[in-house]
């Protein structure tokens, strides 16, 4: 047999080894072309500022500004899924529970419909998806709730109020009357008697009213608020929304009382607000169907601050306006969007005693926003301080002594640049 001398097979190695190293060479590029590098992950965006929105926007004096926004109960933490399926479970067909680790969603608005706060500044929300009510501690945001079955009986939750004493009334359309809770959030007594759709509520604790407004009758039903005895009715019933004349309503759908005890009511189908005593005696009216200033497209929630300004929502238009109690516009802002201050189907608006103001909408979801009303006051020592820092930079400038702009401002404030939100 021929054997491989020494010689020979020392080339054939060196060969081999020169074309392993070729193949590697060539292959080396490919798979360094083929091996893909991980992408960097995306910045996080950064959260919107909304802390400097106000109305009207800077740099004049602010009347209205944005705080915060709620959609339900405070999420919390998913808990962690410690639990290992066992070859036990696997043999037997046991499944792990899929919940497991999963994040738990607390209650959240649906369809909130009515606003009210209480003396301790919790702010109650009518929901009538979830059929209950939920009670916000807007600082901490920890929620209660009165539950529809658990802690009263609703049908349809409509508008809410709550009294002096922290009582709590919920109009609830489908059971013709309106509920009445303790401090404690105990059902205590009920509130029926010639009602038929019960909207929207409104409390006179100074002369003791309370006024519901009943959609269905196209009236204001006036109650004592102690005996819960009728007293009065506010305009006519019988003419299926189509009356049109002063004093009458169109489907009327909120009320508010200011602080000389008059009554006002948001005529829906009517497109305009409607002023009355409390003797119930009409005063004016104002208000039409529009896109324009002081023009209305579906009046729903009303509320009065702390100045006697009347608050107007308007669910079609997604808009609030803010008029004097003769009408006259001041100041309006919204529209339809889903960021902060825009509105999508707003129905409902409240006071509270620190002349926040909270806005509740429908769509796509439920939401509350809430705002803060600057005071006339409180503009007043705002311009009054910026009039001061002019003269003090122009004194300074000039050599002179800068003269007390409060003297100037306080006599005529409608001069001076500080005027009803506008």
């Amino acid at each position: 047999m021929f054997e491989l001398g020494p010689k020979s097979m020392l080339r054939k190695a060196v060969a081999a080894l020169a074309m392993l190293m070729l193949v590697l060479g060539m292959s080396g590029p490919a798979l360094a072309k083929k091996k893909k590098v991980a992408p960097a992950p995306a910045p996080a965006p950064k959260p919107i500022d909304y802390s400097r929105l106000q109305y009207p926007p800077a740099p004049e004096i602010a009347r209205v500004k944005y705080l915060d926004a709620l959609y339900g109960a405070k999420l919390e933490p998913p808990p962690p899924n410690t639990k290992k399926k066992t070859w036990m479970d696997a043999m037997a067909g046991t499944k792990e529970d899929e919940r497991k680790g999963q994040r738990h969603v607390p209650p959240q608005l649906v369809f909130p419909i009515g606003l009210a706060v209480d003396s301790k500044g919790l702010l109650y929300v009518s929901d009538q998806k979830t059929g209950g009510i939920f009670i916000f501690n807007t600082e901490t945001k920890d929620t209660q709730f009165i539950r529809n079955g658990r802690d009263a009986n609703f049908k349809l939750v409509n508008g809410i109020a709550i009294d002096d004493n922290d009582r709590l009334f919920v109009a609830d359309g489908q059971l013709h009357h309106v509920l009445v809770f303790d401090a404690q959030h105990k059902p205590v007594d009920e509130v029926s008697q010639d009602m038929q759709d019960p909207v929207g509520l409104a409390i006179d604790t100074e002369n003791r009213f309370l006024y519901v407004v009943d959609e269905g009758l196209d009236q204001v039903l006036v109650y004592d608020a102690d005996s819960f005895k009728l007293l009065r009715k506010i305009g006519t019933t019988g003419h299926n929304h189509e009356l049109t004349t002063e004093g009458n309503f169109g489907a009327p759908f909120a009320a508010a009382v200011d602080k000389d005890s008059n009554l006002y009511v948001s005529d829906m189908l009517n497109n305009r607000v409607e002023m009355f005593d409390a003797d119930g005696n009409f005063i004016r009216t104002w208000g039409k169907i529009g896109d324009g200033a002081g023009e209305f497209g579906r009046p729903k929630g009303i509320a009065v601050d702390s100045d006697g300004h009347v608050w107007v929502v308007d669910d079609a238009l997604d808009r609030v306006t803010i008029f004097a109690n003769d009408g006259t516009v001041l100041l309006a802002f919204g529209g339809h969007g889903k960021i902060a201050s825009q509105f999508k189907g707003v129905v409902g608006i409240a006071m509270d005693k620190t002349n926040r103001v909270f806005t509740v909408e429908q769509y796509p979801t439920g939401k509350v926003q809430i705002f803060r009303y600057i005071t006339q006051a409180e503009a007043q020592a705002e311009f009054e301080r910026r009039q001061a820092e002019r003269e003090k930079k122009t004194a300074a400038r000039s050599g002179d002594t800068p003269k007390d702009s409060r003297v100037q401002s306080t006599d005529a404030p409608e001069k001076a640049a500080v005027k009803e939100p506008q």
